[in-house]
């Protein structure tokens, strides 16, 4: 019997992995009715927190999928992290940026990741298309010229090849598919081993505990504190050169080492689990047919807490360019994009990650205290603040505009808009689909219209601050001025906006706003 006439069934995409990213990648291939298998070697979702924080950026692709509603159980504000010296003094403080929030969300978030990961595969699993298969493991794959052949092993041991027209390995750090896909890891130098350790605590401990996350910059041991949501707090604690990871995950050692905050009384202990923090990044992200995303293509320090919600990047990133191949409207040579502004963006990160890691990492007293001298001038003199949101880079090369163009590879605003007396965010009137935005003040949406004919399907709004004078009376009117003031900030009347809410482009007229369309009709197509 041939490969050919053991293939059992086929499908647009073979989903390989079950966790965030292929949950979440599955659900956006099944909203846009592509055949899909998921498979995933594990039966059920680990039932530990591993990812603890998401951002505004997330919770905006949660809310597209109209999922939000039901992950919001789960989730709380991240608190401000405040960064204590050698000494035990305030050096720096991590916060987020101030209301009218840019998104529309609070910027940085926690979360307990098994019941929201129960919703995303739920979300996932309600398409008719969607095929969720677990306990299964994919053991080979052949890449052909026009698809993908995938061995796959039952949890009986029996096995069965299916194809596909495109795999996306989600399977993790230690990912089957990029083994065999052949893409090989790159080094980013970072490697430390930590403890993280789970904790519900009872209100005896939590009046002990602070009332903020915390880094303890402490070069005896450094440590992270990060507040959860509810009673469930969290410590990454930096084991020593000489300690064995496994005794240090012990029951004993680990009341131990959080004897600075806490007793045995003061709570129950969920997990703790020792992890070495990496730096890696896949030298290609694809492979003729396959594409890898999440841990499969990176891994990070997770000092800001963005190792998810750079998976859930990656895969809506992904999910639109695959859309556009699978329905003939791009060729696959749009893929290429996906690797470039991924790797890219993972790297740049990366790199930002690293150094707050490091200096949180210092071990020798005296360089510990130059940095705390370092940082506290850096500030004038006063603990610097500086906000998650600028840590995390917008899209620097791919598929956007050329150089120069204002807001190229920035996130996308969204502002409340204003409907009857009440409010609802822009995404809620447009879609997470190419759209063209327009200040209602200076443009009309009949003349963004005559404009956007050069991209089958492009979606034209105007919006303008509430109570303004328009140019069209057609506009949509926003409560606080977020979009207002991003037009006048960026010297720009219109923005092209990605499906993943990234700027292509933003123009400060309409003939600079033809010239962009002209460009982003070539290049789609």
């Amino acid at each position: 019997m041939t490969k050919e006439t053991a293939i059992t069934d086929r499908y647009d995409v073979l989903v390989v992995g079950f966790g965030p990213a292929g949950a979440v990648a599955a659900g956006m291939l099944g909203a846009r009715g592509h055949s899909t298998l998921v498979v995933d070697r594990l039966t059920d979702i680990y039932d530990k927190p591993r990812a603890i924080a998401i951002d505004h950026e997330i919770l905006r692709h949660f809310d597209n999928m109209g999922v939000a509603d039901q992950v919001m159980p789960y989730i709380a504000p991240f608190t401000a992290s405040q960064h204590f010296g050698a000494k035990g003094q305030l050096i720096r403080r991590i916060d987020m940026v101030p209301e009218p929030y840019p998104l529309g969300y609070t910027p940085s978030m926690v979360f307990t990741q098994p019941p929201v990961e129960a919703v995303l595969r739920s979300h996932a699993e309600s398409f008719d298309c969607v095929t969720v298969s677990l306990g299964v493991e994919m053991i080979d794959l052949d890449i052909r010229e026009d698809e993908v052949v995938a061995t796959l092993k039952e949890a009986t041991g029996e096995t069965r090849m299916v194809a596909a027209r495109y795999l996306i390995g989600c399977d993790g750090a230690s990912s089957r598919v990029r083994e065999l896909a052949g893409i090989k890891l790159e080094d980013l130098v970072f490697d430390e081993p930590w403890l993280v350790i789970d904790v519900l605590v009872n209100e005896a401990g939590l009046a002990k505990l602070p009332e903020t996350s915390a880094q303890f910059c402490d070069p005896a041991r450094p440590a992270s504190f990060v507040m959860g949501p509810k009673n469930h707090r969290r410590w990454e604690i930096m084991l020593l050169p000489g300690e064995d990871p496994r005794e240090m995950a012990l029951p004993e050692n680990v009341w131990r080492l959080l004897s600075p905050w806490l007793t045995p009384e003061d709570g129950e202990l969920w997990r703790a689990a020792a992890y070495r923090f990496h730096a890696l990044v896949a030298d290609d992200w694809t492979k003729g047919r396959v594409v890898i995303a999440g841990d499969a293509a990176h891994q990070q320090p997770p000092f800001i807490g963005q190792g998810m919600c750079q998976g859930l990047r990656d895969v809506s990133n992904l999910i639109w360019r695959l859309d556009r191949i699978l329905k003939g409207q791009s060729e696959e040579s749009l893929l290429a994009s996906y690797t470039q502004e991924r790797k890219r963006h993972v790297e740049t990160l990366t790199g930002r990650i690293k150094a707050i890691g490091q200096a949180i990492c210092e071990r020798d007293p005296e360089a510990a205290a130059a940095r705390d001298a370092r940082i506290l001038a850096d500030g004038g003199g006063k603990p610097l603040v500086i906000t998650r949101q600028e840590i995390v880079p917008p899209i620097e090369a791919g598929l956007i505009a050329a150089e120069g163009t204002p807001a190229r590879g920035l996130l996308f605003p969204q502002p409340a808009i204003l409907e009857n007396g009440e409010s609802r965010l822009l995404d809620h009137f447009t879609g997470p689909t190419w759209r063209l935005v327009l200040d209602g003040r200076r443009v009309t949406q009949a003349q963004g219209k005559a404009l956007a004919t050069a991209i089958e399907g492009l979606r034209v709004v105007a919006v303008a601050p509430e109570g303004a004078d328009t140019a069209d009376g057609a506009a949509l009117h926003e409560k606080d001025g977020v979009l207002t003031g991003w037009f006048e900030r960026h010297g720009a009347v219109a923005a092209l906006v990605r499906p993943d809410h990234y700027v292509f482009g933003a123009a400060a007229d309409l003939d600079a706003l033809h010239q962009q369309i002209q460009d982003l009709g070539a290049r789609l197509a």
